[in-house]
């Protein structure tokens, strides 16, 4: 049972969309958390109704948004309903949207966030900030997601937690990636595990940081920022290396996928070490590295992750390419044009460009696509990223 599973249940057959919204009395930046995208995780509700309730529009710069996610599947305590609204936010299912016509559970759901979406986009010239509230099947260190962007990277740096990269290559239609093709800082927090009291704990201190580091808090807590400060790094246990992604173990439909008990994110595995079971065969780690979100529920198709420690030295290169925008040099090379250079979009021939590496692209803040058995689509976020939009922020 999730943490105050049923007072959660209650309020929600008595609500909208947006649960908590303060418009500040001094212009400021848009922050929007996003809380229930999955109906099984409850932790960023409990946070948002314990902080947002504490603030209000005298104490207020800018637009604090809470928003709920898939609400249908919060009232069930289901990931979903019918399909997993956390990978619908791909461009054709976008352009069907309109031409739907008997939209049912998931489908009506996100509707009515794009609706909400692009009400905010079109409201406000200040920064917009975009918060997705999650939490993980197991145990878990709290940490962030990020698309590889230096806006994201940069916000992301002002927390004291883990954060991992690069997770949109292997996931299909998140909601955060369709908000970093718009060029806005998107960032998800995954608060801990989600049954644990722990995991709320974590969230509303990162909900709170938030605000303070988007100075949407005329007057901060200093005392506060300080205790969740370190409620932070004792939760993250001080670790806040940058982590990429490099393997996903994918669930094919039919499969009978079981992960053995016992693993953790970020817990440290050895290459041969036996981490899953399917249709009666072990799955073996093909990497000495980290595992990352392992899977220990019913209703998902990726069984775990792995991840790698990112090298500053590779961090700090990288931020110098693409300050210096070096990434045209890229449609030089054979088998590498541009697919749309107005969105950062490259297209790869696979016959000719096969001898790149994926890290080459990642250098200069590319991120693969799988387009047909012979072509990628490459897409960069810094040739969208909204820069302008936050060079004042006092993070940036």
């Amino acid at each position: 049972m999730n943490v105050n599973l049923q007072e959660h249940i209650k309020t929600l057959e008595a609500s909208n969309r947006i649960f908590h919204h303060i418009k500040g009395i001094q212009s400021g930046a848009t922050v929007i958390f996003f809380a229930g995208i999955h109906g099984n995780e409850f932790a960023g509700v409990n946070a948002l109704n314990a902080i947002m309730p504490q603030l209000n529009k005298k104490t207020i710069r800018g637009e604090i948004f809470g928003v709920y996610g898939n609400i249908k599947a919060l009232k069930a305590n289901k990931r979903f309903i019918d399909s997993d609204l956390n990978r619908l936010w791909t461009t054709k299912q976008l352009e069907r949207l309109e031409a739907e016509k008997n939209p049912e559970n998931e489908l009506l759901e996100q509707i009515d966030l794009f609706k909400f979406i692009k009400g905010v986009l079109a409201s406000t010239d200040n920064p917009i900030y975009f918060i997705d509230l999650h939490t993980t099947s197991s145990k878990t260190l709290p940490f962030i997601t990020i698309n590889d962007a230096l806006i994201n990277r940069k916000f992301s740096a002002c927390f004291n937690v883990p954060v991992v990269l690069g997770i949109e290559e292997y996931l299909e239609g998140p909601l955060l990636s369709y908000l970093n093709t718009l060029g806005y800082i998107s960032l998800g927090f995954e608060s801990g595990q989600h049954t644990d009291p722990k995991a709320v704990k974590s969230c509303e201190a990162f909900v709170y940081l938030v605000l303070s580091y988007t100075n949407n808090l005329i007057k901060p807590e200093i005392k506060k920022i300080e205790d969740y400060k370190n409620e932070l790094k004792s939760a993250s246990k001080s670790i806040d290396s940058i982590f990429e992604v490099v393997y996903k173990y994918h669930i094919e439909p039919e499969e009978n996928f079981k992960m053995y008990q016992g693993f953790e994110s970020f817990q440290s595995i050895k290459k041969g070490t036996i981490l899953a079971r399917s249709n009666g065969q072990d799955i073996r780690s093909t990497y000495s590295a980290k595992l990352f979100m392992p899977l220990y529920q019913k209703s998902g198709k990726d069984g775990f992750f792995i991840i790698k420690t990112i090298p500053r030295f590779f961090l700090k290169l990288s931020e110098l390419l693409r300050i210096v925008k070096a990434d045209h040099v890229l449609t030089f090379l054979p088998g590498i044009t541009w697919h749309n250079k107005q969105k950062g979009i490259l297209k790869a021939n696979l016959k000719v460009a096969r001898f790149l590496a994926k890290s080459i692209f990642h250098l200069f803040g590319y991120r693969n696509k799988q387009m047909d058995e012979n072509h990628l689509l490459l897409y960069n976020r810094e040739r969208v990223a909204k820069k302008a939009m936050y060079k004042n922020e006092k993070w940036y």
